[in-house]
């Protein structure tokens, strides 16, 4: 098997379980040297624990390749700082950053708690630009030097953030705006040679296990698994990923997509009148696409509240 990844330094957040801990392993099969970041909590963000990063890498040196845990808080900056100096300082170079790290905190907008809001915001938008910053800066300082640069940055998004999914408005806004900001930072940092990119997983982890219906058979439990995201993860990790940016991928077990995002639709001459709105506006809705669903596909999604 040839190894996509043969020596390239990737760093993954939220690489101790689940989606994360597939990406460490296929990027280590494919040859990276790979920092195995995690703080080993809680769903919700709570605790602590550095055994789940640590078994990781041992799971990866067990096959023969290279790793090392990180237990810095990614939403932080100086976690986020040494994060990527740890990629520097152990392997000697940093070539991607895989931003995977994520919490819940699912309530109702009419329930939801102050708390609730930061703490998701913090983890998932905070803790994708604090680690890119600190990436993109190692990358732009190394291209003025004149030094070869092939970086990568891949964001997780998600289905419930480019579609919505009631009762997630913290993690569905962090996850729309981790999708606006992959857009724009591939408009930033390609002048350094570096790639913007983005995935929106569907698995079923800890995080999304009580989301929905539990799988019934070994054919629903296989389509969900995990390992279905760490394929593209690696590949966009990958020197032959370098003319693909800005981009926004599903992944599972049922499918490999692009996410077309926002475009303008159907339009007419503004109108000064607010009193001559209504058959304005209603002619637009009837010619426009309707939201998506969580499927991605059109006419799954209510046109008007109820």
């Amino acid at each position: 098997m040839s190894k996509l990844c043969e020596g390239r330094v990737v760093i993954v957040t939220g690489a101790g379980r689940g989606i994360g801990r597939e990406h460490s392993l296929s990027l280590a099969r494919h040859g990276a040297f790979v920092v195995v970041n995690d703080l080993g909590g809680n769903v919700d963000g709570t605790g602590g624990d550095a055994s789940p990063a640590q078994q990781v890498v041992n799971e990866i040196e067990a096959m023969g390749g290279r790793a090392v845990a990180n237990g810095d808080d990614i939403s932080s900056w100086d976690g986020a700082k040494r994060l990527v100096q740890t990629a520097v300082e152990v392997f000697g170079d940093l070539h991607g950053l895989v931003n995977n790290a994520g919490i819940l905190r699912d309530r109702t907008l009419v329930n939801m708690t102050e708390a609730e809001w930061d703490a998701v915001i913090q983890v998932h938008l905070k803790g994708t630009f604090a680690p890119a910053h600190f990436a993109a800066e190692y990358w732009r300082d190394r291209h003025k030097a004149g030094q070869p640069v092939d970086g990568r940055i891949i964001n997780t998004t998600s289905v419930s953030g480019i579609y919505g999914n009631p009762g997630q408005t913290n993690y569905g806004a962090a996850k729309a705006g981790i999708a606006a900001f992959t857009i724009i930072a591939a408009l930033e940092v390609g002048r350094y040679d570096v790639t913007v990119n983005a995935v929106a997983p569907v698995a079923l982890t800890r995080m999304t296990e009580g989301l929905g219906p539990a799988p019934e058979t070994d054919e629903e439990r296989e389509m969900r698994s995990p390992k279905w995201i760490a394929p593209i993860v690696t590949w966009l990790a990958s020197a032959e990923s370098k003319n693909v940016t800005g981009r926004v991928f599903e992944a599972s077990g049922q499918t490999l997509a692009i996410a077309e995002g926002w475009h303008r639709g159907p339009r007419r001459d503004p109108i000064a009148d607010p009193t001559k709105l209504g058959p304005a506006v209603a002619e637009l809705l009837a010619s426009a696409r309707a939201n998506a669903g969580m499927n991605g596909e059109d006419g799954t999604w209510p046109q008007s509240p109820r």
